[in-house]
C-alpha cells in the first residue's frame, strides 16, 4: 500500500493485496450471515435530493451528468453517486416494504464514493460493510444489544490488533444537557464530538460561546464526557453528578443493558464512553465507534447507532439499528502495517507440468480432475525445462508441480512440493493438498 495511485483516493490492490481484502470480506459475509443476516445490493446511484436528506454534504457528493444528457433523462432528477449505503438502504426498505419481513436483518457490502481529501484511512472510493435491523413503527431494544456482539464477534475474527467498541446513548447525553439547562442539546452533541480533536478546553469555549452555557454547564458536560466504564458502573457515577431528568434515566437503563450484556460476553470490547457523540442528528439513541488499540489517529474503523425514524412514509415509520464497517480503511491499515499476509498471490495450489507439448492435452485432463473436487491449478503454457516450469511456479507461489510420465504399464503422475522438495506417486482422481494448501491463506506475517 505504500504504492503512490495514479489517481489520488481510488486505491488500486496488487493480487496478494486483494487477497488480503477477500479474507476480510469472506469473514465479514460468513459472521454476519452466522447471525441470520440477509444480504442485499443497492444501486450505485441515488437522486441527490435523495442524498443530501442526510445532511448538508452537498461538496462531496460526485454528481452524474453524462446519464442527464440522454434525450429520456434530459427532464430527470439530478443523480450521483452514493456516498455511504444508508441512505440507499432507507429508501430500499420504503420501496421494498411489502416485500420484506420486519424486522428486516441485512448485511450489504459495497463500493461508496465521497469527494473529500485523501489521507491514510479515507479513500474517495471505498468499500463498507453495513449491518442493520429495521422494525415496522417499533423494533425491540435488545437489537441495540445483539448488533454490538455481532461486530465484536465479525472484527475479532479479522487479522486486526485488539479493538474497543465505545458506546454511548443519545438519550443519556441529551437529558443531561437538558437537566442542567442546555436546550439546544444537538449543538452541544457536536461540541462534544470534536473532544478528541480539539481536546476539552476548546470544546468548553465553543459550548460558552456558540450555545451560551455558563462555566459550571461547560463543566458538568465535560464531567459526564469524561465518564468510562468497562461495566455498567458508569450508571453511579453519572448519578453523583446530580443531575436529574427523565429522558436521562431512560438513556442510563438502555446503556445498561447493553454494557451489562456485552461485559459478558466481550468482556474488555465493548466499554461505555460517553463522550461518543456521533455528529448526525438522525440518531436518537445507542451510538457506537469502534477504534483499533493503538491506532487510534485512524479513526473509528465501526460506527453506527439507533434512529427511530430514518425511513418513513405517511403510513408507516421504520425504526432501525445499524453499524457500518470502513473495510478499505481496515484493509489499507492491515497493508501499510504488516498486520498480515496472503501465503500465496494465486489461487493456483497446482501447476501441471509438460514433459513436452504433445503432452498438453494429458495434462488438462488432470487439471480437469483435480477442479472437479476444487483444486485450483494451471497447466504449463509450454514444455518448458522442468527446471524452469518449477522457477515458474515457484514465482508465483503455486505449492505443487504436478509431473506426468510413462511406464510399460501406462501414464505415471507425481507430484512435487517445491518447498520442501519432497515429491511422491499421485492419483489423479484421489490426491488432495493439506487443506492448509488449497486456498491461499491469510495470517500474520511468517518471521524469518
Amino acid at each position: 500500500m505504500a504504492r503512490k495511485a495514479s489517481l489520488s483516493g481510488f486505491p488500486e490492490l496488487l493480487p496478494e493485496e486483494r487477497v488480503v481484502e477477500n479474507h476480510v470480506l469472506d469473514v465479514l459475509r460468513r459472521t454476519f450471515e452466522l447471525h441470520g443476516f440477509s444480504s442485499i445490493e443497492t444501486r450505485s446511484l441515488e437522486t441527490v435530493e435523495q442524498l443530501l436528506r442526510k445532511g448538508e454534504i452537498d461538496k462531496e457528493v460526485y454528481a452524474v451528468s453524462r446519464l442527464q444528457e440522454d434525450e429520456a433523462a434530459r427532464s430527470a432528477e439530478k443523480l450521483a453517486l452514493h456516498f455511504d449505503l444508508t441512505v440507499p438502504f432507507a429508501r430500499y426498505v420504503v420501496e421494498n416494504a411489502g416485500h420484506l419481513s420486519f424486522p428486516f436483518m441485512r448485511y450489504q457490502i459495497q463500493k461508496s464514493w465521497r469527494g473529500e481529501r485523501p489521507q491514510e484511512g479515507r479513500a474517495r472510493e471505498f468499500t463498507q460493510a453495513d449491518i442493520d435491523v429495521v422494525g415496522e413503527d417499533a423494533l425491540p431494544f435488545r437489537y441495540d444489544v445483539e448488533l454490538a456482539l455481532v461486530i465484536v464477534d465479525a472484527l475479532g475474527k479479522l487479522p486486526i490488533p485488539d479493538f474497543v467498541m465505545r458506546v454511548n446513548n443519545r438519550k443519556l447525553s441529551e437529558g443531561f444537557y437538558l437537566g442542567i439547562g442546555l436546550e439546544d442539546t444537538a449543538g452541544v452533541l457536536r461540541s462534544i464530538d470534536k473532544l478528541e480533536k480539539i481536546g476539552p478546553e476548546a470544546v468548553a469555549q465553543l459550548l460558552r460561546e456558540e450555545l451560551g452555557a455558563s462555566e459550571e454547564q461547560a463543566a458538568a458536560a465535560l464531567s459526564l464526557a469524561a465518564i468510562r466504564a468497562e461495566d455498567t458502573s458508569f450508571v453511579e457515577r453519572v448519578r453523583e453528578l446530580g443531575v436529574t431528568h427523565e429522558l436521562l434515566e431512560e438513556g442510563l437503563s438502555e446503556l445498561a443493558e447493553v454494557i451489562g450484556e456485552a461485559s459478558k460476553r466481550a468482556p474488555g470490547r465493548v466499554v461505555a464512553d460517553l463522550s461518543i457523540a456521533r455528529g448526525l442528528d438522525y440518531y436518537t439513541g445507542t451510538v457506537y465507534e469502534t477504534f483499533l488499540v493503538g491506532h487510534e489517529q485512524l479513526g473509528s474503523i465501526c460506527s453506527g447507532g439507533r434512529y427511530d425514524a430514518l425511513a418513513s412514509t405517511q403510513k408507516r415509520t421504520y425504526p432501525g439499528v445499524g453499524l457500518s464497517i470502513g473495510v478499505t480503511r481496515l484493509v489499507a491499515r492491515i497493508l501499510s502495517q504488516g498486520l498480515a499476509t496472503a501465503s500465496r498471490k494465486v489461487p493456483s495450489a497446482v501447476l501441471v507440468a509438460l514433459t513436452d507439448d504433445d503432452a498438453w492435452s494429458a495434462a488438462q485432463d488432470v487439471a480437469d480432475s483435480l477442479r472437479s473436487r476444487g483444486i485450483a491449478c494451471e497447466v504449463s503454457a509450454s514444455a518448458a525445462k522442468f527446471g524452469k516450469q518449477i522457477k515458474y511456479a515457484d514465482r508465483r507461489g503455486i505449492p505443487y508441480v504436478w509431473f506426468i510420465g510413462e511406464d510399460e504399464h501406462g501414464p505415471t503422475h507425481e507430484v512435487k512440493d517445491i518447498r520442501s522438495g519432497e515429491q511422491v506417486p499421485a492419483d489423479p482422481a484421489r490426491w488432495e493438498p493439506p487443506h492448509e494448501d488449497l486456498n491461499p491463506q491469510v495470517g500474520p506475517p511468517s518471521e524469518g
